[in-house]
């Protein structure tokens, strides 16, 4: 490969094999972006391509808009979009530099009176958008949005004034939460997984683990899901479960389950795996270019999830 510049190829997955099948998916499905990712995770495949390929996504005032998040349409900078482009980042080791400087300016022009971010910021509005997201003139502050924006700054040991109330804000919602839902509690994990103070963390994230349990989040035996509500709001059988809330090991909310509850979960997540090659998604579908757009997104975090576990994916 020394005439391209390419990176070299691993050996050839079996054919057969769950990563084999999930690449053939990929190349067939998904955007250049997740081509480029799933080079990079699982063909030795380099970060400058992911990081060029993201570019694409970026405005001018530092957010990231042009459906990064399928779910919202449009051109708008929004901060879920820009909490996915960091995941990416973070994932490629690119968390630095005047790059992240400008997210943070993006950050603090839409937060919320209390320097937090909304769900979704009102520039929406007139786009394209999922029927179960809400648009409003003056949204809250959201855990949803703010947890995972935070842990991953704070992982990267980026320093921004921004972070300040932010990070308050963040330790205030996780602490106080006495109900809740699995999307935002995964976002809670996310800001406590790399939350500088440690000891507080795990005081908070097993408060989690014990809610989790309590109201019934995790479904615990994927066999009879029919014994798990769905939360409100919902799509039918958006069930979540053990590997959702603890994607690696080292998770805080690894310790919420037992290893016979977090393997069942894991025979689950490999067994989800469709004749295409991919993998399905859960929430609920309202556009067909939507669903065609995330179901690589989730293929690749599902054989992420498999690979931190020590699964064979091939």
């Amino acid at each position: 490969m020394a005439e391209t510049g390419a990176s070299p190829l691993p050996p050839t997955p079996p054919a057969h094999s769950p990563l084999f099948r999930a690449e053939q998916f990929v190349w067939l499905t998904a955007r250049v972006l997740e081509q480029r990712l799933f080079a990079y995770h699982f063909l030795n495949g380099a970060a400058d391509p992911v990081e060029t390929a993201l570019d694409a996504y970026r405005n001018e005032d530092g957010g990231y808009g042009h459906a990064l998040e399928p779910d919202l349409r449009g051109p708008v900078s929004q901060p879920l979009h820009t909490g996915h482009a960091l995941r990416i980042l973070d994932a490629i080791e690119r968390v630095a530099g005047q790059r992240v400087d400008r997210v943070c300016r993006y950050l603090t022009s839409v937060s919320t009176p209390d320097g937090a971010l909304p769900a979704i910021h009102p520039s929406q509005r007139g786009y394209p958008a999922a029927p179960f997201i809400p648009i409003v003139d003056d949204p809250p502050s959201a855990l949803l949005a703010t947890g995972p924006v935070v842990g991953l700054l704070h992982r990267n040991e980026v320093w921004h004034a921004w972070l300040f109330r932010a990070t308050d804000f963040c330790w205030q919602a996780v602490e106080s939460l006495e109900k809740s839902h699995p999307y935002e509690i995964e976002a809670a994990v996310a800001f406590l997984d790399s939350a500088p103070d440690r000891p507080r963390a795990e005081a908070a994230a097993d408060h989690l683990g014990r809610l989790v349990r309590e109201h019934g989040l995790a479904a615990l035996e994927p066999d009879n899901l029919d014994a798990y509500a769905v939360s409100p709001g919902y799509a039918p059988g958006e069930h979540h479960f053990p590997h959702d809330y603890a994607r690696t090991p080292r998770s805080l909310a690894r310790a919420w389950f037992t290893d016979d509850e977090m393997s069942r979960s894991l025979d689950h997540l490999a067994g989800e795996q469709q004749e295409d090659g991919g993998w399905p998604i859960r929430w609920r579908q309202w556009a067909p270019g939507v669903a065609l757009e995330a179901r690589p997104m989730v293929t690749i975090e599902a054989l992420r999830t498999l690979r931190a576990y020590g699964r064979r994916i091939g």
